[in-house]
């Protein structure tokens, strides 16, 4: 009986140990994806400068991405796609790649998870429709999702 005890106490120090460092792992990795005031600027100041797609960009740069799935919303100026996944871990994965690109573009999708399925929004609000930056992410969350087929 005490050997299962001192084995139990054993397994439970050694998934706490697990848990402590992979959130200390974490915290530091997360402190180290920062972005000094002079990016943030900067990202600002080219945010404001994206302006709408032109109908030359509609055709070479949607383009692609409409054959890859992305679809164009009715009644507004966006995209959508619907990314699926093989299970719950794959599809949080992909939204935080997404995530951390999103923030460095100062440029946020409208998303929505259920489990294994992300479906995604993109538009410019700053110009009420589609930009050169929502063509950008777009692209990225392509070759993201394409990480894990």
């Amino acid at each position: 009986m005490s050997f299962m005890i001192s084995r139990l106490a054993a397994v439970r120090y050694s998934a706490r140990t697990v848990v402590d460092n992979d959130f200390h792992s974490l915290h530091h990795n997360l402190r180290t994806v920062s972005l000094s005031s002079d990016q943030f600027a900067s990202n600002k100041e080219k945010r404001k400068m994206a302006g709408k797609l032109t109908e030359e960009q509609r055709k070479t740069d949607l383009e692609p991405l409409l054959k890859s799935g992305w679809t164009v919303v009715n009644n507004r100026d966006a995209i959508y796609k619907e990314f699926l996944f093989k299970n719950f871990n794959e599809a949080f994965s992909f939204m935080t790649r997404v995530a951390l690109l999103a923030e460095k573009m100062d440029h946020h999708p409208e998303w929505f998870n259920v489990y294994n399925k992300v479906q995604v929004t993109l538009s410019s609000h700053d110009v009420n429709g589609l930009s050169t930056r929502d063509v950008k992410l777009a692209t990225f969350m392509e070759q993201a999702a394409g990480l894990f087929k």
